[in-house]
């Protein structure tokens, strides 16, 4: 199996990290690719960021799968573009946000989303009123940190830390780690509230999505045509051919 990861923003400055960390999640047989996009924003922070990394991250995604890729990772918790990936390509395309609240609902009632702004807090309130699962969101928590600045593990880890105390305190029964940029922290958290606070399962994005991917693509699945329909052939105009 291959496995493709879009990474969506402009800068590689982060691959590498984002290898290794797939990478602990993934067998030897599993073959791995990381790209990141030609054009768009730095970070996806905003609805503004995702409408900009839509068409590069759809660029991406027709290219791994004409590359032969099986399944493909949108590196973002915000599952940008994944919608439209899954029009225009057969195989199974995931982003962050789906497979880590999927997971948290098999392990607890209620689950919170630790996350890094404010400005991304609609983005995940929309995204649970379009699963349909907003009644068992908890609540939503940030550590006040923006995506390109969360390389200080100490203290990331102590933001994570503060920001789930509340959302156990909102009622949280298992915890979101709410960014891929969150890259090597869910066990130490997880870790650190048992030994402070309670047992309670911090689920990593990036885990949650490549274990989905090697399932469906055990299962020999991929986007229904019923929803994800291929788009009306017409004409249209796209700076990078999308």
């Amino acid at each position: 199996m291959r496995i493709h990861i879009v990474v969506p923003i402009t800068s590689d400055s982060f691959n590498d990290q984002i290898t290794e960390e797939a990478r602990s999640f993934l067998g030897d047989d599993v073959g791995l690719e990381v790209s990141c996009l030609r054009y768009g924003p730095a970070s996806i922070e905003s609805f503004y960021d995702e409408v900009l990394a839509g068409p590069a991250i759809l660029s991406e995604v027709v290219q791994a799968a004409a590359g032969g890729a099986d399944a493909v990772f949108i590196t973002c918790f915000g599952d940008p573009a994944v919608p439209a990936a899954r029009e225009l390509v057969d195989i199974p395309v995931v982003g962050g946000f789906e497979p880590a609240v999927s997971t948290a609902l098999n392990l607890g009632e209620r689950f919170s989303v630790v996350t890094v702004l404010e400005n991304v807090v609609p983005m995940i309130s929309g995204l649970a009123t379009r699963m349909g699962i907003a009644g068992r969101m908890a609540s939503v928590e940030v550590i006040d940190t923006p995506v390109l600045e969360l390389h200080d593990g100490e203290m990331l880890l102590k933001g994570l830390f503060e920001a789930s105390c509340r959302a156990l305190s909102a009622g949280a029964d298992a915890l979101v780690l709410g960014c891929t940029g969150m890259l090597g922290v869910a066990a130490a958290l997880q870790a650190r509230l048992e030994s402070e606070r309670v047992s309670v399962p911090v689920v990593d994005p990036t885990g949650a999505a490549l274990g989905m991917l090697l399932t469906m693509h055990s299962m020999g699945l991929k986007p229904s045509r019923t929803t994800y329909m291929p788009p009306p052939d017409k004409e249209r105009t796209s700076a990078i051919g999308v």
